[in-house]
Order: structure tokens, then sequence, then C-alpha cells
């Protein structure tokens, strides 16, 4: 299954914000960024 799949409807929404995460999230929590783990903050 593609990443696509696992973020429908939103792929925008999944980038912008592991984008805007990623630089202050733990290396221990990284995992928490991947498509099937994700859940949108607000």
């Amino acid at each position: 299954m593609s990443w696509l799949a696992r973020v429908k409807p939103a792929p925008n929404a999944y980038l912008r914000d592991v984008l805007e995460r990623l630089p202050t999230q733990k290396a221990s929590q990284i995992h928490e960024l991947l498509p099937h783990h994700w859940q949108h903050t607000a």
C-alpha cells in the first residue's frame, strides 16, 4: 500500500504536518510520523 493511500484523503496535510514537526520530533518518536501511525495535530 502506498503512503498516499494511508493518509487519504489529505496527503497535503500529512506532508505539511510532518515537515513542521520533524525538526522538533525526538529521534525515539520518529515512528509517530510514519503514515500508518500519523495522527493530524490541529
